[in-house]
Order: C-alpha cells, then structure tokens, then sequence
C-alpha cells in the first residue's frame, strides 16, 4: 500500500497569486481595452545584459566543438565560476574558498533543498511576513515552526527572543515583501543568539546587490561569528536578470559544525548525491555576471529598478502614506489607506487605477492591511502608476 508523505496534507492552499490572476481575468474580460499596470510580481522586466549573452552564445558554441564539448559538470559547480564568486566576495572584504561556494540553479530551489541538513525533529523560526516558500517547505518536512510576527513598530526587523529558542532561523534582508533591511548591529544580535543558542541561520541574500548604504550589511558573513552559524543563499535572478536562467549560489563555512557534523561536507555529500550539477551553459553566462564589464552592465539594470523603487516611494511621501522599503530594497511595503484590508485596497486600485499590487495578508497574518509594490515593472510603467497613485489618494 502507498503510504504518502500526510504532511502535504496541513498545507494551507495558497490563494494569494491564484486569487490575483482571477481578479485580473474578471476585470480584463469586462474592461478588454483596459490598460494594466503591473507592481506585483517580482520578476524582472529588463533583459540579460549584453556580456553574459555574448558568453552564453560562445559557450553553445562550445558544445558542438569536440575539443571545448562539456557533459556533466561538477555536481557543487563548476571551478571556474566557484572561483569568480569567491573573487567577488573578497573584494568586499570576505574572504571564502571556492570550496564553500556551491553553485545551483537557483535561491528558490536551494532554500527547499537546503532543509535536507537538519533533522526531522529541528524546530524553525520564520518571521513573518515572509517568503511562503518557508513556511511550506517545512510544513512538507514536518518540522515544527515557530512565527515571529513582526510590525510597523519595529520597521518590521524582529529582534530576538531570548524565551525562544529554535534550531533554524530564516532571515531575508534586503526582506521579501517588506524591503526592510537589517542595519549591522541587529543582524549582530541574531548571529549572537545563533552562536548562543546552537543555531543555524539560514539567510536569503537574493536582493543584496540592491543595498546601496555602505552601512548595511550585503552579506551575512560580514559580521562577527557568522561562519560558525550561518549559510548564505544568494541568486543571479534580481541581481542579473537570471529569474528564466535560472542560477544561484550557497555559501557554507567549512568552520560550521553541529554535534560532530560539517555541514560544508553534508552539503558536499547531499549535491553529488542528489544532483548533476547546473549546465555548463549557464555557468558560463554566469560567470561573465562576475567580470568588470559584467558588474558595469548589471548595475545599469539594478539603477533602473532602483529609480522605480525611488518613484513609487517618493509617490507614498506626497501622499503622506507609512510605508517601509524603497530604499536599498526593491519592494515597498505600504500600509493600506483608510483601515482597508489588504484585498479591498488590491480591488480599489485595479478597479479605480488599474495598478495591481500584492495583497500584504497573503505573506502571513500579521502582513494583513499592509499592500506590497515591486519596483521591477518597467520604468513608463512605474511612473504611470505613481502617479495614479497620488491622483488617487492624495
């Protein structure tokens, strides 16, 4: 008899993107000359820069010559993209082997398959609002979860609690949706209680390249004592417009060891067991993603998104709304005006301005009456519904 994993069986439905698609469809069908203005999704709207499909291309020619043909790659990565992320780091002052960087095909898949280091019996912190793919990730490993819920109040950047203690904590910062960054000394304290506690912090470093304040942390390894509690997920996705490309990279510490176990070599273990490595295709169009021309290239992309980001914030000022984000972070995290819920404000906008958001409720309870806003539409776009938005409610 087939016994199935029950625990898919506790997973809430996710109505969030479903419901927004219906709503969009009902509202298309009867306004079919309707022009919509698209700040919810966070996929990217600009292309791969010119450097990386230059590469892409030499590297399909690769592989109809006998001489430069590439079959499997290393499961972990290949050496020489290992290499030009490791380079990346130092220079910005961290220093890693190639050995800890292990290359995969994206942040989303590698914060799924990461779990598979810790026991069934781990408990894990998420704050909320979060990513969802956290939540369900564990709910689908069983593991017990404990939701620190976050506010206005705090800037939505918990602290810890020292009255909780749990063995996997989730961080994202620049954080997925609330754009709220974590300043040096509060990530400190978490590595600190991670280091106390026999903690592992798992950290979401996917829209690091956004953080422009030298003052704030891009990387989690940059603070004391982080190589002992801490694996970094990172993705080319926002960074270099990878979100159909699909690459990313972990960093795992060889000095990160729990009860006799090194994690960097679980990890070693886990990825030639379970995978064949990512193509030698799109490592070589990643690895241009690390050169000189690469860093210019992207960074003209990352200014674009980052004036939208400016637009839409500079929009929330005029109307005088509380929102967090914009700033180092391409979301933007509003409170919804006139005690709205957050799926009446998203029906108030598609219906009144055509702009369409991100319902806060769908990110946890505690994102319920707050509404988020991408900044990777496109710029015609993002100045457009800026500007409906202070017609709308100013």
């Amino acid at each position: 008899m087939l016994i199935p994993n029950m625990n898919y069986a506790k997973l809430k439905d996710s109505y969030l993107f479903y419901n927004i698609a219906q709503k969009i469809k009902a509202y298309s069908s009867k306004n079919p000359n309707a022009r919509l203005y698209r700040l919810g999704v966070g996929d990217v709207t600009l292309p791969l820069c010119e450097v990386v499909i230059k590469s892409l291309h030499e590297a399909v020619d690769d592989q109809a010559v006998k001489e430069r043909f590439h079959g499997y790659m290393p499961e972990c990565g290949a050496p020489f993209l290992r290499q030009a992320i490791a380079r990346h780091y130092a220079q910005r002052g961290i220093s890693l082997s190639e050995e800890e960087v292990f290359v995969s095909s994206g942040a989303s898949d590698e914060l799924g398959d990461i779990i598979d280091l810790f026991d069934r019996d781990t408990s894990v912190l998420i704050m909320e609002p979060a990513y969802p793919a956290y939540v369900d990730a564990n709910i689908m490993a069983g593991r017990k979860i404990i939701r620190l819920a976050s506010d206005s109040s705090s800037g939505f950047l918990p602290e810890p609690d020292d009255n909780i203690i749990a063995d996997v904590i989730y961080i994202c910062s620049p954080n997925n949706p609330t754009g709220a960054v974590f300043t040096r000394e509060k990530l400190q304290k978490w590595v600190d209680y991670a280091n106390n506690n026999g903690s592992i912090i798992l950290f979401d470093a996917a829209y690091e390249a956004f953080i422009e304040d030298k003052e704030l942390p891009r990387s989690i390894f940059e603070l004391d004592g982080a190589d002992t509690c801490s694996i970094e997920i990172c993705s080319l996705s926002k960074t270099a417009g990878f979100t159909g490309t699909r690459l990313g990279y972990t960093v795992i510490p060889k000095a990160l060891e729990r009860n006799g176990m090194n994690l960097n070599a679980m990890w070693v273990r886990n990825r030639t067991t379970k995978t064949n490595g990512v193509s030698y295709i799109i490592q070589k169009g990643a690895a241009a993603v690390f050169t000189p021309e690469g860093q210019e290239q992207v960074h003209r992309s990352l200014a674009v998104y980052k004036n939208n980001a400016a637009v839409l914030s500079a929009a929330l000022d005029k109307i005088g709304l509380w929102y967090c984000g914009g700033k180092n972070a391409p979301y933007i995290w509003m409170k919804c005006p006139h005690g709205m819920t957050s799926w009446e404000f998203f029906d108030y906008l598609l219906n009144e301005i055509q702009v369409i958001g991100t319902p806060g409720a769908g990110f946890g309870e505690c994102g319920e009456g707050f509404f988020r806003f991408s900044a990777f539409g496109t710029a015609d776009d993002t100045t457009e519904a800026a500007n409906r938005l202070i017609n709308l409610l100013k």
